[in-house]
């Protein structure tokens, strides 16, 4: 079955989750400069993936998911910074690299997917 929306596309789902999830770590933090630049980071994976898709080409579409892979590994760093920071307690570090660990990999094969395709 053919994707009809990007709402469709799992990687946007659990990238919007992982968003909600960033805000919700880092909502009481005091550091306002690493509070802003990682959520922003969060919130680019999905639009990314969304604005990728309605471009309407694989290439352009394939060209969206690494800047929205790159978002993800961004992220990543940004959380090993918080934890060396002690902005996030272990569990939560490892649950969201956890999730974003998931999200490159879903990424990925939709990269490979669309590649072997065209």
């Amino acid at each position: 079955m053919a994707i009809k929306c990007f709402e469709d596309i799992i990687a946007w789902q659990k990238a919007q989750d992982f968003a909600v999830n960033i805000y919700e770590n880092f909502k009481e933090l005091k550091d306002w400069d690493f509070r802003s630049q990682i959520c922003r980071a969060s919130i680019s994976i999905s639009n990314n993936i969304a604005e990728g898709f309605d471009r309407g080409t694989k290439p352009e579409f394939r060209r969206f998911l690494y800047i929205s892979l790159a978002s993800t590994s961004e992220v990543k760093s940004m959380l090993y910074l918080a934890k060396r920071l002690s902005y996030v307690d272990n569990a939560n570090f490892m649950a969201l690299l956890s999730q974003s660990q998931e999200i490159s990999r879903i990424i990925n094969g939709l990269i490979k997917s669309l590649t072997t395709d065209t």
